[in-house]
């Protein structure tokens, strides 16, 4: 069963949109208002916490870094408390090794931004993985083998810049420049 994007709204469906940056939290949430959502915004994991544990979303738009927290611990949470809410992550900083994790912890769909709000409807209307697509062999650059690696590890370790420097062998500021460089 896959819904229409535009069925989805339609029908006042509930949205919990966990996004830290205020101002791309309040066109998201116009957005899908203007969609016939309804809509609640945190900005924090424990006011998304707070939220879902008070009220039931049948969709999540969770921003993966969330601050000095990270939203694959709302991904987490949200899941456990609610299985049946479809899940989309979105983030910045796309790499495997998150996008992995939020799919196991439990979401649905993960996006890079920019992403608009007609990709995140696609993304809960998709129900199924898609066999169909094409699997391209494309080549990993040593770059890119080393921003997925960079990326795992602050998986691993919680999106804690310090803790991931020290794994890596890095200074704490090369491993921000780094991060600052490749923003997707």
């Amino acid at each position: 069963m896959t819904d229409t994007p535009s069925a989805i709204g339609a029908t006042g469906a509930s949205l919990l949109i966990v996004e830290d940056d205020p101002t791309f939290a309040r066109t998201l949430r116009r957005s899908f208002e203007r969609r016939g959502y309804r809509v609640a915004s945190a900005a924090s994991p424990e006011e998304a916490e707070a939220l879902f544990l008070a009220d039931s979303f049948e969709f999540a738009v969770v921003d993966l870094k969330l601050g000095a927290g990270s939203g694959l611990t709302v991904v987490e949470a949200l899941h456990a408390h609610a299985p049946q809410t479809r899940i989309v992550v979105l983030t910045g900083y796309a790499s495997i090794a998150t996008a992995v994790e939020a799919i196991k912890l439990g979401a649905s769909h993960y996006l890079a931004k920019p992403s608009n709000t007609d990709d995140i409807e696609a993304a809960f209307a998709s129900l199924r993985g898609d066999a169909s697509v094409p699997v391209e062999g494309r080549k990993t650059s040593i770059k890119t083998l080393e921003w997925e690696y960079i990326h795992q590890t602050l998986v691993e370790c919680e999106f804690n810049i310090s803790e991931t420097a020290r794994r890596l062998g890095l200074h704490r500021r090369t491993l921000a420049r780094k991060l600052e460089k490749r923003q997707v």
